[in-house]
């Protein structure tokens, strides 16, 4: 019997993983905390957008039933306060109308809602069940999305390692924003453009260790930053109220809606007992 004679040992490949000095494995994980902290910044950015317009939409359209509550909530102490003629009651009726002085910038808090002198028609109209027109949406579609994101990725300022490259790429971070908070998709194409033309920086890394872990360090305090953000967004009552309905917030509004509408009612019911 022949015994098969040993193949000859192969040289082992050394592990791409593995391979290299510490600074290069180094680099690799500056440059992975870096992506994700990038798409950590697109996700907490898309939420406040969402937070800001559906906070936009729950001014418009609740806002002046919530003026209006305040507005009878005051009524209703004035009446009290002029029947039982308790300086208590009309110290309480005091603070009530205070509550329902006009606020500075009015106009622009209601989007066309309310002014200083009281309810705008399509306003009255909503309360008293009237048809009206649609409170203004600001929601950007899934092209301007996926523009948005890619923008991002492409020109976030955390990739530049030149202060002057990292003030151009936060210069066109603060337009793509804008762009995409008015879902303006023309013009995130015209910035797509713009980028694309424009230079194109050089890749340029550091080679010291020192140098790579104090980027690290930033990298991870700049992910605390916005996690505090991202929480002050989720705890926030806009945010709060997202997270209860985040596939029909409409549907909740119109809820509330309802609601505030029965109050509406009983306050009225209320203040002509008294008045009567």
């Amino acid at each position: 019997m022949t015994t098969p004679e040993a193949e000859p040992t192969q040289p082992q490949t050394p592990d791409p993983e593995t391979a290299g000095r510490p600074e290069d494995r180094l680099e690799k994980a500056v440059r992975a905390a870096e992506q994700a902290l990038i798409e950590y910044e697109i996700a907490v950015e898309t939420f406040r957008v969402e937070v800001e317009n559906f906070s936009r939409l729950h001014h418009q359209k609740l806002g002046p039933m919530y003026a209006r509550l305040d507005e009878l909530d005051a009524e209703i102490a004035e009446a009290q306060a002029a029947r039982s003629g308790d300086p208590e009651d009309r110290r309480k009726a005091d603070e009530a109308r205070a509550r329902v002085m006009p606020m500075p910038a009015v106009e622009e808090l209601f989007h066309g809602w309310m002014d200083g002198e009281g309810l705008y028609p399509e306003a009255a109209a909503m309360l008293t069940e009237q048809s009206v027109r649609p409170p203004q949406r600001v929601r950007p579609s899934d092209e301007a999305r996926k523009l948005y994101r890619e923008l991002v990725r492409k020109s976030h300022p955390d990739l530049a390692q030149e202060d002057q490259e990292r003030d151009r790429r936060e210069e066109f971070i603060q337009r793509v924003n804008a762009a995409y908070a008015r879902g303006d998709e023309p013009l995130l194409r015209e910035l797509a453009e713009e980028w694309a033309a424009g230079p194109v920086p050089e890749e340029r890394w550091p080679s010291k260790s020192e140098e790579l872990y104090a980027r690290l360090e930033w990298l991870s305090q700049r992910k605390e930053l916005l996690t505090v953000v991202a929480r002050e967004l989720e705890e926030g009552a806009i945010g709060a109220m997202l997270k209860m309905a985040p596939d029909d917030p409409d549907q909740l509004l119109d809820e509330i809606a309802e609601q505030l509408l029965t109050q509406v009612t009983e306050r009225e019911a209320e203040l002509a007992r008294l008045t009567a």
